[in-house]
């Protein structure tokens, strides 16, 4: 048994907030009380800290199976375990793409080995063809939990329908990277930047906002589950707000980086702010953590996106590919920008990062309560840290190394075992 003593419990689905005890035997919470007293327990004292339901990241790249130089399964899942993150869903953009149930079957089976909860999308269409629809039923049966070509947006509309009519009648979720590509220049350049710095064409607003336009509408007609992945753009915070009040079954994500920093951390860290969406203006970060208050935008994941250290140190900045290590920084990230700012409280920022992409996908996690999974992150609130560029995961590609950040993951556990400590 573990006996967790004397901290601040926090469980966003109930509302609970208070000082208490956590009693954990197996992989169940057993009892959540006042001055638990068990002598043959193992005591983790968490006087002064914050105890909270595991944190789920629903987009991560794992780069496994075909792009274990940048990440593998296990690497991943300790930079997932550090960051206090106990679930997580792996995108399907590997090589071979998870189009079949055999690939399917082998990420499933190296993911089972890990000591957190990994699940894993299949892709919307095979081998991101833009045009054939995977067999979802058989993937859906295999394992997977939800359907996205991230990465490689959906061009054409009648594809977009028939999947989120198959979708519909599955009750399951396809999330889609939104920037249409006949309308973009350069990617992981804000428009504004790369013309005013880089002297080119950038990733352009309205290739977000149009195509999420589209595609909530096509939702709002077929009513299915639809969400929007990592909003960058002010407009795609109203047209997904549009579609909501219209009754849509419309969800959004946003990254920390998007309401964390401007396009002007490209000058300053370079390739490691490179990203897709790239990052934008300062109106931009301010609008989606608008729409984080509101809660037009519900979740936060990071696009946890590792590339080689190689890759990354290009002299030609426009060559470098799009992304940035996510995992071991989100929650710092959502403690200094939103709550030390005053936009959110602790539990609602925790709301975005445990119990709301549960509910989205059914999971049975992302709270706390007597007879519930022992999934828990212990964590300091307030302590100041340094981003350091010794990460668990293989790659380092983060544009926060070297800035101070509130909070500390302390303890990580996950079906009752301890799988990480500070």
């Amino acid at each position: 048994m573990l006996l967790i003593k004397n901290g601040r419990v926090i469980d966003p689905k109930t509302g609970l907030d208070r000082v208490t005890d956590v009693l954990v035997e197996g992989k169940k919470i057993v009892r959540i009380a006042d001055a638990i007293d068990v002598p043959e327990a193992e005591v983790i004292d968490a006087r002064g800290l914050v105890v909270a339901p595991g944190l789920i990241d629903i987009h991560v790249h794992f780069r496994e199976p075909g792009q274990t130089h940048k990440e593998d399964i296990h690497t991943g899942a300790l930079a997932a375990a550090a960051g206090g993150f106990t679930t997580v869903v792996m995108m399907a953009n590997t090589n071979p793409t998870i189009s079949d149930v055999e690939t399917l079957t082998e990420v499933l089976e190296s993911a089972a080995k890990e000591a957190i909860h990994i699940k894993t999308n299949a892709t919307v269409t095979k081998n991101f063809d833009g045009k054939t629809l995977t067999d979802f039923e058989a993937l859906l049966a295999a394992g997977a939990v939800g359907f996205s070509d991230d990465g490689i947006p959906l061009e054409d509309t009648g594809v977009v329908r028939e999947a989120f009519k198959k979708a519909k009648a599955l009750d399951v979720v396809v999330a889609l990277h939104e920037e249409d590509p006949q309308l973009n220049g350069i990617l992981g350049l804000n428009e504004h930047i790369a013309k005013h710095h880089f002297g080119c064409g950038g990733a352009r607003g309205v290739a977000e906002y149009s195509m999420v336009a589209r595609d909530v509408m096509i939702a709002y007609e077929v009513q299915n589950k639809f969400h929007v992945q990592h909003l960058s753009k002010a407009e795609s915070v109203k047209v997904v707000a549009f579609a909501q009040s219209l009754g849509a079954k419309v969800t959004a994500e946003v990254a920390p980086q998007h309401f964390s920093k401007t396009e002007d951390l490209l000058l300053e860290k370079g390739a490691n702010a490179k990203m897709n969406p790239p990052l934008r203006l300062e109106s931009d970060r301010l609008a989606v953590i608008e729409g984080l208050k509101s809660g037009v935008i519900s979740v936060i994941a990071t696009d946890h996106a590792p590339h080689h250290a190689d890759e990354k140190a290009v002299s030609d900045v426009t060559q470098a590919p799009s992304g940035m290590t996510g995992l071991e920084t989100s929650l710092s990230l959502g403690l200094t920008h939103l709550v030390e700012a005053g936009h959110l409280s602790l539990s609602e920022l925790l709301a975005k990062m445990t119990v709301n992409p549960a509910e989205l996908y059914g999971f049975d996690a992302g709270y706390l309560a007597e007879n519930g999974p022992a999934d828990i992150v212990i964590f300091s609130d307030n302590e100041d840290r340094i981003i350091s560029e010794h990460f668990h995961s293989k790659a380092a590609n983060s544009p926060f190394i070297g800035d101070k950040l509130k909070g500390v993951v302390k303890y990580t556990i996950c079906n009752g075992k301890l799988v990480y400590q500070a």
